[in-house]
């Protein structure tokens, strides 16, 4: 008498290919109601924080906007600051606070917010706190462009803030391109980055070292990065590209940056258009990172620094746009007062400054980046 023998399925294992029983992945827990309301009340408990950071550092650069305009060589006591901006202080007053400083400020402001956002985005994109505009090759390419500008085609005036653009935007094709593998990896586009920056400082030395002495001079006071030639010739077209662009980057990280924190195949389950999304996102990285160095020159470890520095503010992991713009526009201004009236220090140009405050920063995040790689 023979007894049908019958085998209940396994559950934990399927078939593969080859024929040979594998392990399937656990279907992924439930979100309870418990879950979300404790997402919900770390919500409401970071954002407190975030308004006391968002007013703290609003009333800085406020301080620091009155700063700038009171003093110099000419000083305007805070008290007449007010009444030179609203055009009832003396004619001497007004010309210095709104023709001369003002400029100056308003491009710090705008220039340094520019660079703050790109470098959250680039950084919150690529999930590495090394990517930034500066880093990556940007505003390298808009450094080449520039000086081509004015070495090659000997162009001046608004030509060479146009030709920076160009060439920041030209560069990120290229590494876009060219990290390009069915898509494109933050590791690849940092390494494909790092490595087209190298060429293209190459490029700009070279051009450098075969210009004349005066052409020279005034391609490497462009490339250390300055605001002394601020004035509203320069600002408002700055002003003008900043005004649909920051919105709009806002607008594109909050519908990209949340889904692709997940990774490329949940985010395309949501309904994103992954690659079509973070191509649109770049861009719009690229060009506010184009605009301000086309405004300022190429302005070291601002766009690097604003981003961490938010996120030790706010004590959030996601994207802090908005606070990395606030904290890029504090030191670009406060580094250009630095640059101004420091003992000692006074006089030189803005990317002076700037590097010498990033360069530690650089080594303190390189140094933390290979502790915790040391970690696991």
């Amino acid at each position: 008498m023979t007894h049908a023998r019958t085998t209940a399925p396994v559950p934990a294992r399927e078939r593969t290919d080859t024929g040979t029983p594998a392990l399937r992945r656990p279907a992924p827990a439930p979100v309870t109601a418990e879950t979300l309301r404790a997402l919900r009340g770390v919500r409401r408990r970071a954002l407190p924080r975030l308004l006391v950071v968002t007013a703290a550092l609003t009333a800085l650069l406020l301080a620091l906007s009155c700063l700038a305009l009171s003093t110099g060589d000419f000083t305007v006591p805070l008290g007449q600051v007010s009444r030179a901006l609203a055009g009832r202080g003396d004619a001497a007053s007004e010309f210095v606070v709104q023709h001369v400083r003002l400029p100056r400020v308003a491009t710090a402001l705008a220039a340094g917010a520019a660079f703050g956002m790109s470098g959250a985005v680039f950084q919150s994109l690529v999930r590495n706190p090394l990517a930034s505009p500066d880093v990556i090759g940007i505003t390298s390419g808009a450094s080449t462009g520039a000086v081509l500008a004015i070495v090659v085609l000997h162009l001046g005036g608004p030509s060479v803030p146009l030709a920076a653009v160009v060439g920041a935007v030209l560069t990120a094709v290229l590494m876009y391109a060219l990290a390009w593998r069915r898509g494109v990896s933050g590791y690849r586009l940092v390494l494909v980055g790092i490595g087209v920056s190298a060429v293209l400082g190459s490029v700009v030395s070279y051009l450098t070292t075969r210009a004349e002495v005066h052409t020279a001079q005034e391609a490497m006071l462009w490339l250390t990065g300055s605001l002394g030639g601020a004035d509203w010739d320069k600002a408002r077209p700055l002003l003008l590209c900043l005004i649909p662009l920051l919105p709009l980057t806002v607008a594109l990280a909050a519908r990209v940056l949340p889904a692709l924190s997940l990774g490329d195949d949940a985010a395309a389950g949501l309904g994103l258009r992954v690659e079509a999304g973070r191509l649109w996102l770049v861009l719009a990285a690229v060009c506010l990172a184009a605009v301000a160095t086309a405004a300022t020159g190429p302005v070291a470890f601002v766009a690097f620094l604003a981003g961490p520095l938010a996120h030790r503010l706010t004590g959030r992991g996601g994207p802090v746009l908005g606070t990395a713009a606030l904290c890029g526009a504090g030191l670009l201004l406060g580094c250009d007062l630095l640059a101004q009236h420091l003992p000692g220090v006074g006089g030189y140009p803005v990317g002076v400054v700037t590097g010498a405050v990033g360069a530690p920063c650089l080594l303190w995040l390189l140094a933390r980046a290979g502790r915790a790689g040391q970690r696991g």
